[in-house]
């Protein structure tokens, strides 16, 4: 049957800025995680709302419609590096539109708001792109630095023991993380370790968050000194799930890539990490070789 609703000229489309996160526009944001098949969880909304700003465009009926938001992170780290980097970086994510008003220049709205935004702070832009969005991001002057996929497995049961609740030493993890990324986001990983359903891994030289999404476990962010580290704290992480886990990992990591199909995961799909700077600016150059696991598209 032929909808009677009228289209959205692409003339029509006004980008807004979500005022409030209220349990309709939560519900809405969550038909559009589901229509895309992605894992994130009305908590991630929450952060995304608290810690940064959603932009929505709504239909006619005044339903949300397309989704983006932009999360700032902290300042670049100390010294030189801080002042050609400005005031750091902003993760553009959630680039999101309902099936019935796919194809109409949405998405290319949203992210031309999410763009003003970072710009008009003095921001640098950075995301994780799918194959579908990178050509759209190319065009907005957006460089590739890395690429990762995205590893699932499905669910069995549990071969190890429970995960720690709570929360370890986060200054400790906050200060590896920011020497890994280039760029401070102690705020974040507060919010994903605060959460009830939340668990981690610690050992000497490495440490994963493990939580829960819409339809999987996510183990990430994932940090070690080397890779064989990484490998250990990948196993026991694994082995306390019994649902089906995800885990986005650079691409660059033949030992964890070998231990992950071992442990039954597989391939999903792929990301490329991109940022967009501008002449003055300088894109932060983290000790990426400890960044085994990332925290997810959304989050860096």
């Amino acid at each position: 049957m032929a909808s009677t609703e009228r289209p959205m000229a692409n003339a029509d489309v006004a980008v807004e800025k979500l005022g409030e996160l209220t349990p309709d526009a939560l519900a809405m944001l969550g038909e559009l995680v589901v229509h895309s098949g992605w894992n994130q969880t009305a908590q991630d909304w929450g952060v995304f709302f608290s810690c940064g700003t959603i932009y929505v465009v709504r239909d006619e009926h005044g339903r949300i419609a397309a989704s983006g938001a932009v999360l700032p992170m902290g300042e670049s780290r100390p010294g030189a590096l801080a002042s050609l980097t400005g005031r750091g970086v902003a993760w553009i994510s959630m680039i999101l539109v309902r099936p019935d008003r796919r194809g109409r220049g949405l998405a290319r709205r949203v992210f031309e708001q999410c763009i003003r935004d970072i710009h008009d702070h003095g921001r640098i832009a950075m995301l994780d792109a799918t194959p579908q969005g990178e050509n759209l991001y190319l065009q907005f002057g957006f460089e590739p630095l890395w690429r990762l996929t995205r590893w699932r497995r499905e669910a069995r049961p549990a071969t190890g023991p429970d995960l720690p609740l709570g929360r370890p030493d986060l200054d400790t993890l906050a200060e590896l993380d920011q020497e890994a990324l280039g760029f401070a986001r102690k705020r974040l990983l507060a919010e994903l370790l605060a959460r009830p359903d939340s668990r981690y891994v610690r050992h000497a030289l490495g440490f994963a968050i493990v939580r829960a999404g819409r339809v999987a476990h996510q183990i990430g962010p994932l940090l070690a000194t080397d890779e064989p580290t990484a490998v250990a704290v990948m196993r026991e992480a694994a082995a306390a799930l019994s649902g089906p886990v995800l885990i986005d990992v650079p691409d660059d990591r033949p030992l964890l890539r070998q231990a992950l199909a071992d442990a039954g995961f597989a391939p999903q799909r792929g990301f490329a990490r991109m940022a967009l700077a501008t002449a003055e600016q300088r894109i932060p150059q983290g000790q990426t070789h400890f960044i085994h696991a990332v925290a997810g598209p959304e989050f860096a």
